[in-house]
């Protein structure tokens, strides 16, 4: 893996054609290395504010999945940001669809982030929370039969009672965020972080994308461009509401390895 930007001494070296020299770029990043590239930002001193970033991949042609999954436009070293990703953080947002699709699993336990989550207050392990405003989960997915952190349910408080006594029986912990039925993104980020869980990481799929975007509550992304054409009907990273007014992000960070970029960009 090499890093783009920002430019480096070594990036800036570069001959005029962009080709990486034998000994830049040419060994892989070690977990280490990926969680320091990775790190949430340093939290002023007091209360900390809650934190959201979001990790998604999508092709050249902006599909964000194929066959409903977005596992087969990934990489193996995407597959490292993503773990990287899900060690660094509190706690793991997802829509329910995702869950479906993709055959959620209880986030586990790294030997590897062990020490650096000890030393950032962190359990072993980030938690699940789910954002259903239907409840339709199939409780028996290893997701809530064994969580080492038990998973948690985001949804409205007109939801169907029976459904979230359902939940509550199966080990799920359920937060209300939001009046009607569905889940008001900025109630669910603030009700995460009343739990203590101010290091959020969403990972789609993208109608919750869309839906924390359009709430102005998503602070950054990390997206991987996968060099990939599917062209077909996929659906984008985000979808859902529009926003009135395009929000601006700027580029912090701009990763490759073997043709994917991975970058990193914060509201602006």
């Amino acid at each position: 893996m090499r890093r783009l930007f920002p430019v480096s001494d070594e990036t800036a070296a570069r001959p005029p054609d962009g080709a990486a020299r034998a000994d830049e770029g040419g060994r892989e990043w070690t977990l280490d290395e990926l969680a320091d590239a990775y790190a949430y930002p340093e939290q002023p001193p007091g209360e900390p504010r809650p934190w959201l970033r979001a990790n998604m991949v999508s092709t050249l042609d902006g599909a964000a999945q194929h066959d409903g999954r977005s596992q087969p436009i990934s990489s193996a070293t995407d597959m490292r940001v993503f773990g990287t990703l899900r060690a660094l953080a509190d706690v793991v947002v997802v829509g329910a669809e995702t869950v479906r699709q993709e055959g959620y699993r209880p986030a586990r336990a790294r030997a590897e982030f062990a020490a650096r989550r000890e030393a950032a207050g962190q359990g072993p392990a980030p938690a699940v929370a789910v954002v259903t405003a239907s409840l339709d989960l199939d409780l028996s997915l290893p997701l809530f039969t064994s969580p080492l952190v038990p998973t948690l349910v985001v949804t409205g408080a007109a939801a169907s009672p029976e459904r979230r006594a359902a939940a509550e029986k199966a080990g799920a912990q359920v937060l209300v965020a939001g009046d009607g039925v569905g889940v008001d993104p900025v109630r669910a980020v603030r009700a995460l972080a009343e739990r203590g869980c101010t290091r959020l990481l969403t990972e789609g799929g993208p109608r919750l994308l869309g839906q924390l975007v359009a709430s102005g509550v998503l602070d950054e992304l990390c997206l991987t461009i996968s060099p990939m054409l599917t062209a077909g009907g996929a659906q984008r990273i985000a979808g859902g509401p529009s926003v009135t007014v395009p929000h601006r992000f700027a580029l912090m960070s701009l990763l490759e390895e073997d043709g994917f970029l991975f970058s990193r960009y914060r509201r602006s």
